[in-house]
């Protein structure tokens, strides 16, 4: 299967200008710490950076609140540490399902560009035979 798409990538670069293929390898597949990256850009980077900084103090109260919870005797602040220190994970957890699903985004979209970009060359390749 890696060969087939490989063979199909050299097929489209040989079709495309230079500037058309630069553009297209732009839009290749990402690593996981590219597709990290992507969301400290566009328009939301604001978004991504403030729950980062969310999920960072949520999980420092999260570990003191986890030390509080095995150093006490008492049962109601057993409780409260217990639960507090389960919800504030929660919510980093959560947290970090909200950026694989805009990791995720980004992925469709940079493949629907790909997609958007082949199409157009391929019509303008149809309109330059039918002249």
């Amino acid at each position: 299967m890696k060969t087939e798409k490989e063979e199909i990538d050299k097929l489209i670069a040989s079709a495309l200008t230079e500037e058309e293929a630069t553009y297209y390898h732009k839009l290749d597949e990402q690593n996981i710490f590219e597709m990290f990256g992507g969301l400290f850009q566009g328009k939301l980077k604001w978004i991504t950076i403030m729950t980062v900084v969310v999920q960072f103090i949520m999980f420092g109260f999260a570990i003191y609140f986890g030390f509080r919870f095995f150093n006490t005797t008492d049962l109601t602040e057993l409780i409260q540490f217990g639960a507090g220190t389960s919800l504030l994970m929660m919510a980093v957890g959560m947290l970090k399902m909200y950026h694989w699903l805009e990791i995720t985004k980004n992925a469709t979209i940079r493949e629907m560009k790909r997609l958007e970009l082949q199409v157009s060359i391929l019509a303008g390749r149809l309109k330059t035979k039918g002249e």
